[in-house]
């Protein structure tokens, strides 16, 4: 509900001091209770003489940007009536979200999907996945057509104006993939004299080639995708790979003999989306994700479908 009634109170009592001459003394008083703005009346007459209604309309502006027309938030209260969290996605990134054709109820399945089933279950409510291209997320968003996009999105800091994100809950930044049996590479500064295997014109890439310019004798090897360059590590071409965290964990999923660094070079962390305004909404998301993490329910989530 919007809330005009101090602008309306303001218009009738200068309304009333303009046409009718009376104490201003009580005119400051029936202001006050109309608002928390406070004026310093001197007599009607000097008053007017000073641009009573240019005072008028930037009073009025003044009070209808701090106090009039704000709309109440509900956002949650709206979820909890409907008994429905709508959820946007993008059903064409696995392992976040794929679209099953139909073989489930859901019609829809990955990291996301379940990370989104636990989240409404945990608030108490069910889940309802609507897809949308890539680039149409953002618009469904705003157009009210869901209430909260899970989709592999990573934080955009200006995206801010109109949306809110909730805590990270992924981060898909680069991360080291050694030998099993390394225990010399710990950190990208451990690479002098060694060599390193990215995917050519990758985020990887861009990342280890500053890495070169003060690590003295670091040797960059190209690949043409990120598994290329994981196997240089494993058939012992190179000493290291750089690659995303899903490249690299699915990889490892799949292959013995390599292992991940547990610190991540980079960070590009995934987080939830709502709308600016639905700030009750993201509370109760970030609470319920943060339940869904102490419980270790997120960690399986992820190593089910991204492997330890």
């Amino acid at each position: 509900m919007k809330n005009c009634s101090g602008l309306q109170g303001i218009k009738r009592i200068l309304c009333s001091a303009y046409c009718v001459e009376k104490p201003l003394r009580d005119t400051q008083h029936a202001i006050r209770n109309h608002s928390t703005v406070q004026i310093e009346f001197r007599s009607f007459g000097s008053y007017a003489k000073g641009g009573l209604w240019l005072t008028a309309v930037l009073i009025l502006t003044f009070i209808s940007l701090q106090m009039g027309c704000q709309t109440a938030d509900s956002s949650w209260e709206q979820v909890q009536a409907a008994g429905v969290l709508r959820v946007g996605l993008d059903p064409t990134y696995p392992p976040f979200e794929v679209d099953d054709g139909g073989a489930t109820s859901a019609g829809v399945y990955g990291l996301d999907v379940d990370l989104a089933k636990a989240i409404a279950a945990n608030l108490g409510v069910e889940v309802q996945f609507v897809y949308f291209g890539y680039d149409g997320l953002y618009d469904a968003l705003a157009t009210e057509q869901v209430d909260v996009l899970i989709s592999a999105l990573v934080i955009i800091p200006e995206r801010t104006r109109d949306f809110s994100y909730s805590e990270p809950y992924f981060n898909a930044g680069e991360i080291l993939i050694v030998p099993k049996g390394n225990d010399t590479i710990e950190t990208m500064a451990d690479l002098s004299g060694h060599k390193l295997a990215v995917e050519l014109g990758s985020l990887g890439h861009v990342e280890a080639t500053e890495w070169a310019k003060r690590v003295e004798g670091l040797e960059i090897l190209t690949f043409s995708t990120a598994d290329e360059a994981i196997t240089a590590v494993q058939q012992n071409n190179a000493h290291a790979a750089l690659t995303d965290a899903i490249s690299g964990r699915l990889f490892l999923r799949d292959n013995d003999g390599l292992k991940r660094l547990p610190e991540s070079v980079t960070v590009e962390p995934f987080a939830f989306v709502v709308r600016s305004e639905d700030e009750q909404l993201l509370v109760m998301l970030n609470q319920s994700l943060n339940t869904v993490r102490s419980s270790g329910q997120l960690d399986q989530i992820e190593t089910e479908w991204l492997g330890s």
